[in-house]
């Protein structure tokens, strides 16, 4: 990486003063044996190279390209071979990013990454215009407003996704099931993140849902965790939901992690420079104090998601439920360039505690449970009171006003049998307590 960061800052010197660049080139090599080394990590010829080629693209091309937009197109060249995760960041794309881990931003509420050359979204965020308007994970966009963008690099992708406030933008999706594509109109909005949000969902067993780890995602979790115990002191079970939760910061992971963890180590990262290994651990104290808990996820649930769900997989302190997960298993450090740009590298590949790797396997749950569509049975041959003839009119009475609640956990069968996993680890726990105690 070293290597590769002064190719591109040589690049830039040689691009603005090729002639002198290239003459200090030759007279340096082969001086000393320093400057030879220096030859050896610095590609000299391709780099002459790389000045011949920028300067037929000036002079030649069909239509003038401004030299800042061809150079950062070079930049951008550099990491567009790597991984779909590293890429290079101009002003706009920086300030996004900012945007995004702060939890404000304009556009659509989508997580997008690449798969065969295509734009896949890996998962709409929660109550956003892309949510609203249908879109879901595992979708595949091929055109913008009716351009197409497959082999576009997702950056490009997502900066045609994200625009002012009430203008709309045409998604042309293709979604598994469905005969053709589908075009869905989308009115893009300012993209408030809230991330972390939580109910009871039944007398004793609390809900938290995750949608994305922000800056404050885990400070927000443990306000969130001792609201659900103000509620029901005696809380039986919690179950924390990762689904179609795309990642995001991994301290924020870290500290969700940790809050109903009692020690150990939560995640470790391994990568080529020394500053890329570290070892992130829990605290002693456990903000539950060992109540059952169980983690939903999904193939939407990413890179963060993944270092929750893997860490109390290993600890022993979740039943994960769900789906297979995503499978990013690597780190991105978001390095500053100047002038507001940055470059966002993969620099480590990240373990749970027992050292397992998530790239490009996902954490497995313990219970599979394939999500199910509810559909109501309609009995066309079911008589009902109003049908008979002279039936009773209703009584007249105060009317009643349904009760506000969530939606139904009927209505999600991934929920639902997790609550059900929850109240088996409660009778068992109850079965085990009342069994007699052998004596010495």
């Amino acid at each position: 990486m070293y290597k590769k960061s002064l190719i591109t800052t040589l690049a830039a010197a040689l691009i603005s003063a090729l002639p002198i660049a290239a003459a200090n080139a030759e007279t340096e090599v082969g001086t000393t044996d320093q400057q030879a080394n220096q030859e050896e990590r610095l590609p000299l010829r391709e780099l002459r190279l790389f000045t011949q080629v920028f300067e037929q693209i000036r002079r030649g091309y069909v239509e003038e390209v401004a030299d800042t937009e061809l150079l950062e197109n070079a930049i951008a060249g550099l990491l567009l071979e790597l991984d779909p995760h590293s890429v290079y960041l101009n002003q706009t794309d920086y300030e996004q990013l900012q945007e995004s881990a702060t939890g404000e931003y304009g556009g659509l509420g989508l997580r997008v990454g690449s798969e065969r050359g295509m734009i896949k979204v890996i998962a709409p965020i929660d109550d956003s215009p892309a949510a609203e308007a249908g879109i879901e994970a595992g979708d595949f966009i091929v055109e913008v407003d009716g351009t197409p963008v497959r082999g576009m690099a997702v950056q490009k992708a997502i900066d045609k996704l994200r625009g002012e406030k009430g203008t709309s933008i045409k998604l042309t999706v293709f979604r598994e099931g469905e005969d053709g594509p589908l075009d869905i109109t989308v009115v893009r909005g300012t993209i408030q993140l809230s991330s972390v949000r939580s109910r009871i969902i039944e007398p004793g067993y609390g809900y938290v849902r995750v949608s994305q780890f922000q800056v404050s995602s885990g400070k927000d979790f443990k306000k969130e965790l001792l609201s659900l115990k103000e509620k029901e002191p005696a809380l039986k079970g919690l179950i924390i939901d990762l689904r179609n939760n795309p990642g995001g910061l991994v301290p924020a992971s870290v500290e969700i992690a940790d809050a109903v963890l009692d020690g150990g180590t939560v995640v470790y990262t391994e990568g080529r420079l020394p500053s890329a290994n570290i070892s992130f651990d829990a605290k002693s104290g456990d903000l539950l104090e060992g109540t059952p808990i169980v983690v939903l996820i999904n193939g939407g649930s990413a890179s963060a998601s993944e270092i929750v769900a893997g860490a109390l997989q290993d600890h022993r302190r979740a039943a994960i439920i769900g789906t297979q997960s995503f499978g990013k298993g690597s780190v991105q450090t978001v390095i500053p360039l100047g002038d507001g740009r940055a470059v966002k590298l993969t620099t480590a590949r990240y373990f749970t505690p027992n050292g397992r790797s998530i790239q490009a396997e996902g954490v497995v749950p313990d219970i599979i449970v394939e999500p199910a569509e509810i559909r109501l049975y309609k009995n066309r041959t079911q008589v009902r009171e109003v049908d008979l003839e002279g039936h009773l009119e209703k009584a007249s009475g105060k009317k009643k006003k349904a009760k506000d609640r969530d939606e139904d956990i009927t209505d999600d069968n991934q929920l639902y049998e997790a609550l059900n996993v929850l109240k088996g680890f409660q009778l068992l726990t109850k079965q085990v307590s009342s069994e007699p105690k052998a004596q010495d």
